[in-house]
């Protein structure tokens, strides 16, 4: 397993998540008002869960879990070895939130935004922690 490039994406996440703490506002009053505040939060929010998404793409193929059919069945593939079933379902959802961000589906919800920071960045923490833990055991 070639871990020291999974330790190398999920130093990133930590960077990532260091720089949202370092300009998270303290309210949501505080976070809508700011554009340049709420854009550079919406890019952090997307290149993190695009970290995810790729810790989770070499985690399969170190694996030898078979190519999936779309990019988030790789959370499908580690469900249950290397992430628990719930876990992978809060990152589908994410994941899902990182598309709109991306292709603009539509209109960018600030209260959503401002609920991923407050606490589903902490499913993050959670995926960081549970590939830690499944590298050391191998």
């Amino acid at each position: 397993m070639d871990k020291e490039r999974i330790y190398i994406k999920l130093d990133e996440i930590d960077q990532y998540l260091q720089e949202i703490q370092e300009i998270m506002p303290s309210s949501s009053e505080e976070y809508s008002p700011n554009l340049m505040r709420r854009r550079a939060l919406e890019r952090l929010i997307q290149i993190t869960i695009e970290a995810v998404m790729d810790v989770s793409a070499m985690l399969v193929k170190e694996m030898r879990l078979g190519l999936p059919y779309r990019e988030e069945d790789f959370l499908d593939k580690i469900s249950g070895t290397v992430l628990n079933p719930d876990l992978v379902m809060k990152l589908r959802k994410m994941r899902g939130f990182r598309n709109i961000l991306v292709h603009g589906y539509s209109q960018i919800d600030d209260k959503r935004v401002y609920e991923i920071l407050n606490s589903d960045l902490e499913d993050v923490i959670e995926f960081r922690e549970a590939v830690v833990d499944f590298i050391r055991e191998k």
